[in-house]
C-alpha cells in the first residue's frame, strides 16, 4: 500500500467514526502526496463541507465529476464560458442538471440568488423536476436531456453553482426558495418517506426495514409519500401534497430536500455516518425547518423510529 493509499484509508476510517478532525488531517496528507487525485479531493471536500469550510470544501468536492463511474451523472462541456461567479446582470445563464434529484433541489436555492443579480436563468432539467422548477422557482425550464438549440452567455452544472458564491454556514441562502403549489388534500397530516434511491451510494443505509416503515405509516394522520402510493407523476405533484401537510418525516432522500426547500417542517432520519449536508448542528444550516434524527453507532434504525413515535404519540 502506498503512502497515498494509507493516508486515504486512514481518512475514510476516521470519516466512518465521525471524527472529522482526524479525517481532514489524514486526507490532507494524502492530498499533499497526490494533489490531483479526484477520490482524495472529493473525500476531503465532503469532510470540509460537513465541518462548515464551504469555500474550500466545494472546490475540493467538485472533483467527484472526475471519478470513475460518474460520467452518466456529469453535465457535458458546452461551447460557452463556464460560470464561476462572473457578473450576470442582463446575462443569459444556463443551468444543466446533474447528479440526483435531491442534489438538484438542494442547489436550486442558488437560482434565486442569480435572479437577484439580474441573470436570465434557464434550467435544463429532467422531466420529473420540470414543473416544480418552472412554477416554484419562476425560471425558464427546458425539460429533457439535450435540446437541439442552446444559446447562453454562461453555463453552469447545477452541482457547481456553489462555486460561484463566497459561502459560509452563516451566509448560505437558507430561506424557503421553492414556492409551494396549491395544496392538494393528502388524506392525512403527516407525510412519511421510508426509502431513498437504493442505487445511490450503493443504497447505503437509505431505507427502513418493512417493519420499521410500517410503524411510521401507522402514525396517527400519516400517509405514504412514495409516488407509487400517492400516484404523483412528478415532484410538482408531491410538492402539492406536502403543501397541505403539517409535517414530513423522511429518510435522506429527495423528499426531505423538497420539504426543506418549501420551508415545511421536516424530520430527516439520517444514518450514523450522515452525508455532508446533514452536519450535527441545530438548526440545520441548509434547511432551518429540518430536524435530524440520527442513528447510533450500532447503525440500527429501530431506536430512531421509536424516538419519532415517542415525540408524536
Amino acid at each position: 500500500m502506498t503512502d497515498v493509499q494509507a493516508s486515504f484509508e486512514e481518512g475514510r476510517a476516521a470519516w466512518l467514526r465521525n471524527d472529522l478532525s482526524a479525517a481532514e488531517a489524514a486526507l490532507r496528507q494524502a492530498l499533499a502526496a497526490a494533489p490531483r487525485n479526484p477520490a482524495v479531493r472529493a473525500a476531503l471536500g465532503a469532510v470540509l463541507l460537513k465541518a462548515g469550510q464551504l469555500a474550500e470544501g466545494f472546490l475540493m468536492f467538485d472533483a467527484w465529476r472526475q471519478m470513475p463511474g460518474r460520467a452518466d451523472k456529469v453535465a457535458p462541456t458546452l461551447p460557452f464560458p463556464l460560470w464561476r461567479g462572473q457578473p450576470v446582470d442582463g446575462k443569459r445563464l444556463l443551468v444543466w442538471s446533474e447528479d440526483g434529484f435531491g442534489d438538484q433541489i438542494m442547489y436550486a436555492r442558488f437560482v434565486r440568488e442569480l435572479a437577484a443579480r439580474g441573470a436570465q436563468v434557464t434550467w435544463l432539467c429532467p422531466v420529473p423536476l420540470a414543473r416544480l422548477f418552472a412554477e416554484g422557482l419562476g425560471v425558464t425550464v427546458l425539460p429533457g436531456d439535450q435540446p437541439a438549440d442552446l444559446s447562453c452567455d454562461y453555463y453552469c452544472p447545477s452541482s457547481a453553482l456553489p462555486l460561484g458564491f463566497p459561502l459560509t454556514f452563516e451566509t448560505l441562502p437558507s430561506a424557503p426558495y421553492i414556492d409551494a403549489p396549491a395544496a392538494v388534500p393528502a388524506g392525512g397530516r403527516i407525510g412519511v418517506m421510508t426509502a431513498g434511491n437504493l442505487d445511490n451510494l450503493a443504497g447505503r443505509n437509505r431505507a427502513l426495514t418493512p417493519g420499521q416503515a410500517s410503524r411510521l405509516r401507522a402514525l396517527p394522520g400519516a400517509i405514504d409519500l412514495a409516488p407509487e402510493a400517492t400516484g404523483a407523476a412528478d415532484f410538482h405533484d408531491t410538492a402539492a401534497l406536502i403543501a397541505g401537510l403539517d409535517l414530513v418525516i423522511s429518510i435522506d432522500t429527495a423528499v426531505a430536500h423538497l420539504a426543506g426547500a418549501m420551508g415545511k417542517p421536516v424530520w430527516v432520519l439520517v444514518p450514523y455516518v450522515a452525508d455532508w449536508r446533514w452536519p450535527d448542528l441545530e438548526p440545520n444550516p441548509w434547511y432551518p425547518t429540518a430536524r435530524l434524527f440520527r442513528q447510533g453507532e450500532d447503525q440500527d434504525w429501530t431506536p430512531v423510529v421509536t424516538e419519532v413515535e415517542r415525540r408524536l404519540c
